[in-house]
């Protein structure tokens, strides 16, 4: 018997709250700042097919198809008939495993009801370590998987209920910080087997087969609303051409080339043309690409429509084997989210003349990664922290852009100065906004922001991955530039020392400083258009100088 639309939405509504809740409980749980503060991390319900059913509100877009990955492997190595309950499944390598670089974990619990598959329980969380040739597991430099971490494929952790203590021994050796990696790994665990008892509380009001029929309506209206969107743009093919700084190896100005094509209610995303796959690692897997086209196209035509197996089934997606965007082992991919974001602003600006009101200026269009560690001083152990900063979001149709956020497919959590200073023996001396990095436009890009961290009583060390330092984020529709980002140093003397873009093994002693710059965004419209109330804000607002406005908006003001 067809499900009624408010059993439905009922239904819908409590595979939600499960989604969520496990969100939360990891988050809670967990031991890394990356997890507990930052909030890198996704669950997802997926059903016996593999398909995605409900990711929690609050996780991370680039998430959406790792776990898409990860069970079309899971099931293709394991055998529904073999799994059992209490079974639990971990993995993370992006060759082998479906995932989206080595320090995101993903875990997979198959949730039976009366002996009958219901579908899994599934998680995601970077892990501030995987091991590897840098602390934190991403840093420039890096020109093959098996230098960024632990590689591990799809394998069974727990076993009916069991431990592999083996194998959770092997983990925890390969990570620096093995007791945190530990507390993160309980976390993820908890999350999953938190998920199997609110899943077979739901089962106990609703049958298996309703939950199942529930779960394929969900994913048929999800395709069809985003596909009754897409019908309602011109159809045409749409183009755009990107480049990415450089991948930390030698190569520069890497160019990404994207044509869309819309026919009816079908959308194409072609990225012939793009450059071969780098030594650096920025190279991205197919599943993170597909996750990044899935987010730019949901966020343009439809942000209120669920994050689900729907999404995935519109998007089409022509990656060219072995290029950047759909790269061979062994490459490296610690950075693959710097150019997932270069693709999301390359989606915005190709699709901008048939949604002029939906695009926006181009984004910090980074993940601009820093990480420090070292020894803490007053313990004796070490320590990691590990940080993705946010930057300016571009102008809007009828907004300004947004100052100091993460945005596109990350959506994490800056972390706050207490949370830095009280975990880690490292000082904040600087955190802010910088002036003038927002492009100018009739709706301005959103500022980039600044943070100065000194360690305290020690020395440590620093890597780092930055992108949109060299070239700069555009703005649209007559939109001006924003400002690009940079990592340097101020030593002992208080002179500034550039660094390069993805540094990697950088000393930095008690008496210096680390800065990091991120980019602003770019603005919308021309900035003769402008209102002149929002011009003498900005004067007043101290986010822009006199002679950057005089340039810009020179006698706008009444």
């Amino acid at each position: 018997m067809a499900l009624d639309p408010i059993t439905l939405e009922v239904l819908y509504n409590a595979l939600r709250s499960v989604a969520d809740e496990t969100y939360i409980a990891l988050m809670r749980a967990a031991y890394a700042t990356n997890i507990k503060e930052r909030h890198d991390h996704s669950t997802v319900i997926v059903d016996p097919a593999g398909r995605q059913i409900v990711q929690a509100e609050n996780a991370l877009p680039i998430h959406l198809s790792s776990m898409r990955g990860l069970m079309q492997r899971l099931l293709a190595k394991f055998p529904v008939a073999a799994m059992q309950p209490g079974d639990l499944f971990i993995a993370n390598d992006p060759h082998v495993a479906g995932g989206s670089h080595l320090p995101d974990i993903n875990m997979a619990m198959p949730v039976f009801v009366a002996g009958r598959l219901l579908g899994f329980m599934c998680n995601v969380a970077h892990h501030a370590d995987i091991g590897g040739m840098s602390a934190g597991s991403i840093a420039g430099g890096m020109s093959e998987i098996w230098q960024e971490g632990l590689r591990i494929p799809i394998v069974r952790l727990f076993h009916a209920g069991e431990l592999a203590r083996d194998l959770f021994e092997l983990l925890l050796l390969n990570a620096r910080l093995p007791a945190e990696r530990r507390g993160d790994y309980n976390a993820q665990i908890a999350a999953c087997r938190l998920g199997a008892r609110r899943l077979g509380e739901i089962a106990a009001r609703y049958s298996v087969d309703q939950i199942r029929e529930a779960f394929d309506e969900i994913v048929a209206r999800t395709e069809r609303r985003l596909r009754l969107a897409v019908a309602a743009l011109p159809d045409g093919v749409y183009r755009f051409r990107d480049v990415m700084d450089d991948d930390g190896l030698g190569a520069r100005d890497i160019p990404i080339e994207l044509a869309i094509t819309i026919a009816g209610d079908r959308i194409v995303f072609d990225f012939a043309g793009t450059a071969a796959q780098v030594a650096g690692n920025i190279n991205v897997p197919y599943d993170p690409t597909l996750a990044t086209v899935c987010y730019a196209l949901k966020a343009l035509l439809d942000p209120d429509v669920p994050n689900n197996q729907g999404v995935i089934d519109v998007c089409e997606v022509a990656a060219p084997e072995g290029s950047l965007v759909n790269c061979r082992p062994p490459a490296a991919v610690a950075g693959r989210a710097n150019t997932c974001q270069r693709i999301c602003d390359m989606i915005v600006g190709a699709l901008a003349p048939a949604l002029p009101r939906a695009a926006v200026g181009a984004s910090n269009g980074a993940n601009t990664t820093a990480v420090f560690s070292g020894t803490d001083p007053r313990t004796g152990r070490g320590y990691l922290y590990m940080e993705t900063l946010g930057g300016g979001f571009g102008g809007r149709f009828d907004h300004d852009g947004t100052d100091g956020v993460q945005v596109h497919t990350t959506n994490t959590s800056n972390l706050p100065v207490e949370a830095i200073e009280s975990e880690y023996p490292l000082r904040v001396v600087r955190y802010e906004l910088i002036p003038d990095t927002g492009g100018p436009g009739r709706q301005r890009g959103g500022l980039g922001m600044r943070r100065v961290v000194q360690p305290v009583g020690h020395s440590c060390t620093f890597s780092g991955q930055g992108e949109r330092f060299r070239h700069r984020p555009w703005g649209v529709f007559g939109g001006g530039e924003g400002a690009p980002g940079r990592f340097a140093r101020r030593n002992a003397a208080g002179a500034i020392e550039p660094l390069a873009t993805k540094p990697s093994g950088i000393t930095i002693s008690p008496d210096e400083e680390l800065i990091i710059e991120t980019p602003g965004a770019g603005g919308y419209g021309p900035p003769a258009e402008r209102a002149d109330v929002a011009v003498a804000e900005d004067r007043v607002s101290g986010k822009f100088q006199p002679a950057f406005l005089d340039r810009h908006y020179a006698k706008r003001e009444r």
